[in-house]
C-alpha cells in the first residue's frame, strides 16, 4: 500500500467503508463494561477488542480503519497476533488516538482545552514504527449560556492544527475531530444553534489549518452533525441532513479528500440513519462517511456481555451494525432493513 499522506486519506473513506473508534480510554471502556457488569482488566480489555477485530465480514468490507487506544496498539490476541497485524490482515488501517483528553480550560468555567502535544513529535515517531498510519485529536467545544467563548474555539482549534501539521510530518494522516457537544449541559440548545456554532468552529479550524501549513488532502475531518441539543430533540432526519450539509459545503474545502461523523450521543439508528440522509440527497465535493465508537459497538457489546460463549453473537451485531453504516455511507440505508436483521 502507498505510503503517502493522500492515498492513505483516500482509503480511509473508500466507498461504504468507515472507521472503527475503538479508542476508548481506560476510563471509557470502564464505564461501558459497567452497563454489562464486566470488570475492566487488560484482559477483558483484549477479548472485547479482539472479538471485534476478528469480525472478519465486518473488518474487511466495511471497515476501512480502527482507532486505537495506546494500550490496544501495542496489544497482542490472546493468541499473541499483535492486534496491529489483525487489522493489517484484514486489510483496514491502524491509527492511534494522541491526545490525552479535554482539561478544564484555565480561566474559562465551563470549558475545556485538549492536552497532548507536549512530546507528541517523539511519541509519533513510535506510533508510526508500531504501525499507526492516521491520528486522532478531539478538541471539544460546549455549547450553553453565554458558550462557547471565542478563547475556547481559538485555543482548541490552534492545537488540532498544530497536532495535525506534526501527524503530517510523521508521515500520519491527522483525523482532525473539532465536536460541537450535543449532550453536554444543559443540551437545551435548538439546531439553529448547533448550526451557528459549529460553522464558527469550523471556519476557524480551516484557518488555523492553512495557517499551521497543514496538507488538506492529507487529512480528514471528523465533526460533529448539526443537531439540536440532547434535551431538546425536535429536528427531522431530514433537517439534520440539511443544516449539516449546508454549514459543511460552506466550511470545508473541497480539497479535504473525505468528512467521517462522530455519532456523538445520537442513537446507534439515528446516527445511520442521518448519514444515509446526508449520502443520498446531496451533490457533495467529498466523502461522508461514520467514525462511530458507541453507535457500531453498542449492540455487539450487550450480544457478548463479557462470555467467550457470546463471541459470534457479539460479532454478528458488530457485522449488522457495520453494514448498516456501510450502506448509510453510499445513501443506500433503509429502516426495514434493520427489522429484517
Amino acid at each position: 500500500m502507498s505510503e503517502r499522506l493522500e492515498d492513505i486519506a483516500i482509503a480511509m473513506v473508500a466507498d461504504g467503508k468507515g472507521l472503527l473508534a475503538a479508542d476508548e480510554s481506560t476510563s471509557t471502556i470502564k464505564k461501558r463494561f459497567d452497563t454489562i457488569g464486566l470488570e475492566s482488566t487488560e484482559t477483558s480489555r483484549r477479548d472485547y477488542r479482539e472479538m471485534l477485530f476478528r469480525a472478519d465480514e465486518a473488518m474487511k468490507k466495511y471497515i476501512s480503519g480502527v482507532i486505537l487506544f495506546e494500550e490496544t496498539l501495542f496489544q497482542k490476541a490472546a493468541d499473541g497476533t499483535p492486534f496491529v497485524d489483525l487489522i493489517k490482515a484484514a486489510g483496514s488501517i491502524p491509527g492511534i488516538k494522541v491526545d490525552v483528553g479535554a482539561k478544564p480550560m484555565a480561566a474559562f468555567p465551563g470549558e475545556t482545552i485538549t492536552e497532548g502535544l507536549d512530546g507528541m513529535r517523539e511519541r509519533l515517531a513510535n506510533y508510526y514504527k508500531a504501525g499507526a498510519r492516521f491520528a486522532k485529536w478531539r478538541g471539544v467545544i460546549a455549547i450553553a449560556d453565554g458558550l462557547p467563548t471565542w478563547g475556547s474555539i481559538k485555543a482548541n482549534s490552534q492545537a488540532l492544527a498544530r497536532y495535525a501539521a506534526l501527524c503530517q510530518e510523521a508521515g500520519i494522516v491527522p483525523i482532525v475531530e473539532p465536536e460541537v457537544l450535543m449532550d453536554g449541559a444543559p443540551g437545551t440548545h435548538d439546531i439553529a444553534r448547533c448550526a451557528e456554532v459549529t460553522e464558527w468552529v469550523l471556519r476557524t479550524v480551516f484557518t488555523d489549518l492553512y495557517d499551521a501549513r497543514v496538507k488538506l488532502e492529507g487529512m480528514i475531518l471528523k465533526p460533529n452533525m448539526v443537531i439540536d441539543g440532547k434535551n431538546a430533540r425536535k429536528a427531522s432526519i431530514e433537517q439534520v441532513a440539511a443544516e449539516t450539509v449546508r454549514v459543511l459545503k460552506a466550511t470545508v474545502p473541497s480539497a479535504v479528500p473525505g468528512i467521517a461523523f462522530l455519532s456523538g450521543g445520537q442513537s446507534t439508528e439515528e446516527a445511520t440513519a442521518h448519514l444515509s440522509a446526508m449520502n443520498s440527497g446531496y451533490d457533495l465535493p467529498w466523502k461522508l462517511t461514520y467514525s462511530y465508537g458507541r453507535a457500531l459497538q453498542d449492540t455487539a457489546l450487550k450480544a457478548w456481555a463479557g462470555r467467550s460463549e457470546n463471541v459470534a453473537a457479539g460479532q454478528r451485531a458488530f457485522t449488522h451494525r457495520s453494514r448498516m453504516n456501510s450502506l448509510a455511507a453510499t445513501g443506500a440505508w433503509k429502516q426495514d432493513l434493520e427489522k429484517a436483521a
